[in-house]
């Protein structure tokens, strides 16, 4: 009625949702959706998820569609694995990345080679998923960032979201793809609530696998993250920003495939860049972004060589001090980016 007598409707306003509740919904909507979807792991039933992501979903979907499983990485992910090769869909939750080097060989040598080794007669729709990186207080065997280690296999798909809107798309997305997806989440981030948009609250909404997002535009500097980092170059934009120097951030959100064409087109236009990322420096994420864009047409426009901010080359140290040290900061991609810029 409103509407027919000329009068404007205010749209559904965004609301602040956390990561958590990102991937609650979005697990969630695609049980619903589609009875193949199933999720396993440890504690992901009547506990409610170690990190309370899978909340309420035991409740309302039962035994069959959420089920909780022994100390045994290898075992479960190779009942996941199997599960997918004969036409399921499930979601394999690992309580830290760490913990899936105990099930490498069924996540790289089963799930990631069988599409290709069968000649693409068997597919294999798997997410492998859970937090990535350094938590806090936690020590190196649970700190480690995988991007680097996934992103360089073939025959996955490596997702990294930052935002509450990364997280549910994503994984929406990698639920729904019929190639094995690896999702590293943040444990830091869960807790934190982003501004989601209207269109982010549809049970249909997705963010496609292999795209990039610019989250701030800027003319000097291109800065490009992957997870909690895209926070910290938020922050480093705003300082720099009060010193006359606007960055442009990326918050890559896929690793592999990597939208390498969105990096060039910003560094064609700011002629710098910088990565950032919580992992070790040595073969890794940024390591790769510099090199495609040494061999790509945007090296031309390069004014000055790239700089990579990166985690310390160590395991992660258990002492507060120390392992905030170890974790790329705010002041570090200040510094990165005078670096690049000379000043």
């Amino acid at each position: 009625l409103q509407q027919r007598r000329g009068l404007r409707l205010s749209a559904p306003a965004a609301i602040q949702v956390t990561v958590r509740d990102a991937l609650n919904q979005a697990l969630d909507e695609e049980l619903e959706r589609d009875e193949r979807v199933f999720l396993l792991g440890e504690e992901v039933a009547q506990y409610d998820g170690a990190y309370k992501i899978s909340r309420g979903l035991w409740k309302k979907y039962g035994d069959k569609r959420v089920i909780d499983t022994p100390i045994s990485e290898m075992g479960f992910a190779g009942i996941a694995v199997g599960a997918a090769m004969a036409g399921l869909r499930p979601v394999c939750e690992f309580m830290t990345f760490n913990f899936s080097m105990q099930a490498i060989d069924q996540v790289i040598n089963s799930a990631a080679k069988t599409c290709y080794m069968s000649a693409g007669s068997i597919a294999v729709p798997i997410v492998f998923r859970g937090p990535n990186g350094a938590s806090a207080g936690v020590a190196a065997q649970h700190s480690q960032c995988f991007a680097a280690w996934y992103g360089h296999c073939p025959g996955l798909k490596v997702v990294s979201p930052w935002s509450s809107e990364d997280a549910k798309g994503l994984l929406k997305a990698a639920i729904r793809d019929d190639n094995p997806v690896v999702m590293l989440e943040s444990e830091l981030l869960y807790g934190v609530p982003f501004e989601m948009s209207e269109q982010a609250q549809s049970k249909e909404f997705v963010i496609p696998i292999g795209k990039a997002k610019i989250e701030r535009p800027g003319t000097h500097v291109t800065l490009v993250a992957h997870s909690r980092p895209v926070g910290h170059c938020l922050e480093a934009a705003t300082v720099l920003s009060k010193e006359g120097v606007e960055c442009e951030v990326i918050n890559l959100r896929t690793i592999r495939p990597m939208d390498i064409e969105t990096v060039e087109a910003s560094v064609v236009k700011t002629n710098h860049l910088v990565t950032v990322e919580g992992g070790w420096p040595q073969f890794g994420v940024g390591a790769e972004i510099c090199a495609r864009i040494m061999e790509g047409p945007a090296f031309n426009y390069l004014d000055a060589p790239a700089v990579r901010v990166t985690g310390a080359d160590v395991p992660m140290p258990y002492a507060k001090i120390l392992e905030d040290n170890s974790i790329p900061q705010v002041k570090d991609i200040v510094f990165a980016v005078k670096k690049a810029l000379n000043i």
